[in-house]
């Protein structure tokens, strides 16, 4: 799985120049684009860094003082919202799935013009989605006493699409949003159909579902999407129990469900979308125009969709309002991206993001598994107090500092790696 040869970042690889290279006036097909590097590299770094530790140095802070505006936004913000809603923590996983659809436009272009066949590519793109669903079982069981059946971490959800995804590049605009299209409304009529939907105000303990949480964030919600009580989790009782477990599977304390990677697929079919856009012979302003119409109409169409009832916006079950919304935001971010560094040619300061951007599956895997390892070979060999920096600063601030210098010690293996031309690739 690691190569010393063109990057190729894993998940998202998209197989052209070297990162960092200046722009050439040739085919767009095969001009690599960094700003999909800075991109992968800001949503991996934010991921690996913990957030910055900012959500519980906020609860610090908060305890100190409840009534604070600024600690309140900072801990909604790196924090996931209980249900209906959307931060800046919740956008992490999308960015990842849209991002996999705009690679995809480049990467396996770039086979095509090497010589690859459709059949080849396709059997690629199954296997790497089979890899991907296995790496993540992997992942979610390596603090467990046996295998964790589950599908709803990221590497799953993008696995158990990947495949799909594939047999819809290199189609028609037309057929791709038909098919995205298609794709929400067949979720939303599956979960408002589903017959035995939704919780009394009381909530239900045998789901997880406390009285006081279902009087706060089922308020205004339709039963078709409350929380461990819908159409997802019948699925999740049938599908997670055909697989050895100790005991059977009852429902998710998060309420996540395996479902979700069907309209999570909608999202990276809106990045394969995006991705054919910006490989296009269009003039890099037009490009912007575009991602810019795109992501304020998927915002308000997010959002008018949650605003009216018909479906309420919830990340935590990929509602279809929820695919939109937070695709616009995707467009907004890449396009901005976009902007500075592939057309104004701004490339210098995205080096930090682009050394994890271009060894994302690297320090996925790292933050995954490694946290507490790292965070303990820094107090062992700097002392307990090394994330107040020896009582110089304010208690609260540890868990900010130990993130970021953990976060940051995996950064320092990503830029050896870029370094020495090592990337890690499925």
């Amino acid at each position: 799985m690691s190569a010393k040869s063109e990057p190729s970042a894993a998940i998202t690889a998209h197989e052209q120049d070297p990162p960092g290279a200046p722009a050439k006036p040739a085919d767009h097909s095969v001009q690599r684009l960094q700003s999909l590097d800075a991109y992968r590299g800001l949503i991996m770094i934010s991921l690996a860094f913990a957030g910055f530790g900012l959500a519980k140095s906020a609860n610090i802070f908060l305890k100190q003082d409840p009534d604070s505006g600024f600690w309140l936004g900072v801990k909604y913000q790196f924090s996931h919202c209980q249900w209906l809603g959307c931060s800046y923590w919740d956008m992490i996983q999308p960015s990842f799935m849209f991002m996999v659809g705009v690679s995809m436009a480049y990467s396996y272009a770039k086979r095509q013009q090497l010589g690859s066949s459709y059949a080849r590519m396709l059997g690629h793109a199954f296997s790497r989605a089979f890899i991907l669903i296995l790496l993540s079982i992997l992942l979610m069981s390596v603090w467990g006493k046996q295998t964790n059946w589950t599908f709803t971490n990221v590497l799953g959800q993008i696995g158990l699409g990947y495949g799909f995804l594939f047999l819809l590049w290199n189609r028609t605009l037309k057929t791709q949003s038909i098919a995205a299209a298609g794709i929400l409304i067949a979720t939303w009529i599956l979960y408002v159909t589903y017959p035995s939907s939704g919780l009394e105000a009381q909530g239900d303990l045998a789901v997880g579902v406390k009285a006081d949480w279902a009087a706060e964030y089922h308020e205004g919600v339709r039963p078709s999407w409350h929380k461990n009580a819908n159409a997802g989790l019948a699925v999740d009782r049938w599908f997670l129990n055909l697989f050895p477990r100790e005991k059977p599977y009852g429902f998710s304390g998060g309420g996540y469900q395996t479902l979700n990677f069907l309209p999570a697929l909608a999202t990276m079919l809106f990045g394969l979308m995006c991705g054919e856009l910006l490989r296009s012979q269009r003039r890099g302003r037009d490009k912007l125009k575009i991602l810019i119409i795109a992501g304020v109409a998927g915002l308000i169409a997010g959002q008018l969709l949650n605003l009216t009832g018909i479906c309420p916006m919830v990340k935590r079950i990929w509602t279809p309002s929820w695919a939109l919304f937070s695709t616009g935001w995707c467009c907004l971010i890449l396009g901005a991206l976009y902007w500075i560094i592939d057309v104004c040619g701004w490339r210098r300061w995205s080096f930090p993001l682009v050394v994890v951007g271009t060894n994302s599956i690297a320090i996925y895997c790292m933050a995954q598994t490694l946290k507490p390892f790292t965070a303990r070979q820094w107090t062992n060999h700097l002392g307990e107090d090394v994330f107040t920096f020896w009582g110089a600063l304010d208690s609260a601030w540890a868990p900010s500092v130990q993130a970021c210098l953990v976060g940051f010690t995996f950064w320092l293996i990503c830029y050896y790696l870029h370094r020495n031309k090592y990337f890690v690739r499925i």
